[in-house]
């Protein structure tokens, strides 16, 4: 018997009432500096006709940030990766410290499985009447793998009643994105918030330090990028 029979492997997405997807998103933000006048990046990213978000950066004034989003991983070290070679990016600095990379990914409930890890995302990251931004990478604790499934989702489940009231109420609307693996600083996670205004955002991150997870399951959690959107690819017909 080989390992692969002993160790039954399903690297597909599932939703609920049994959907499968081998499809997802990957997302990738990267940092600029010394950028005061994004709009020829604005034209390249035009041309270029990416899913991709141009934010002016609000903890620097000669900062942006790019967000990329493709469903093939091989974009960001192709037609990406020649973005920034291109002479609208070619002289900025890249703030390496910022830069997140993650997949969508399912939780095994989801009603609707691709739009949830396909259309969901897409349509949160690219929304004009969405222009703020929070953009954070974290890392659970050992202890937290450690807890049965139930406590696990138990923990969870408190995480995501509160922000599933700050959407219903137009507020924050999250990004969530997998990145084990793929993160120089071996994150778990990605989360992106964004909304019409910036207090909210500031808002749920305040009122989910008194959560069981963030207060005793989180090893690390930043750094923060905080970002409006100059510009945002129109989303998909």
């Amino acid at each position: 018997m080989s390992h692969a029979d002993e160790i039954k492997i399903d690297v597909r997405e599932r939703g609920a009432n049994q959907q499968t997807s081998d499809r997802r998103l990957f997302m990738q933000l990267l940092a600029l500096g010394d950028c005061p006048d994004p709009k020829p990046l604005v034209r390249t990213l035009e041309s270029a006709r990416v899913d991709s978000v141009v934010y002016r950066d609000l903890n620097d004034p000669r900062g942006v940030g790019i967000l990329g989003i493709s469903e093939d991983p091989a974009f960001f070290v192709g037609a990406f990766r020649e973005l920034f070679n291109a002479p609208s990016f070619d002289e900025l600095p890249i703030k390496a410290e910022l830069t997140m990379v993650g997949r969508t990914y399912a939780s095994g409930f989801e009603s609707d499985l691709d739009d949830w890890l396909l259309g969901r995302p897409r349509r949160t990251a690219l929304n004009p009447a969405w222009p703020w931004a929070v953009w954070y990478p974290l890392r659970r604790t050992g202890s937290f793998a450690r807890l049965t499934p139930q406590e696990q989702g138990k923990i969870i489940r408190e995480h995501s009643l509160i922000g599933r009231a700050y959407g219903e109420a137009d507020l924050v609307h999250d990004i969530r994105l997998a990145c084990h693996g793929l993160d120089v600083h071996d994150n778990d996670f990605v989360i992106g918030l964004v909304g019409k205004e910036l207090h909210p955002l500031s808002h749920i991150v305040q009122r989910m330090r008194t959560t069981e997870q963030t207060s005793q399951y989180l090893q690390t959690l930043g750094p923060f990028f905080v970002g409006h959107a100059v510009w945002q690819s129109p989303l998909p017909a």
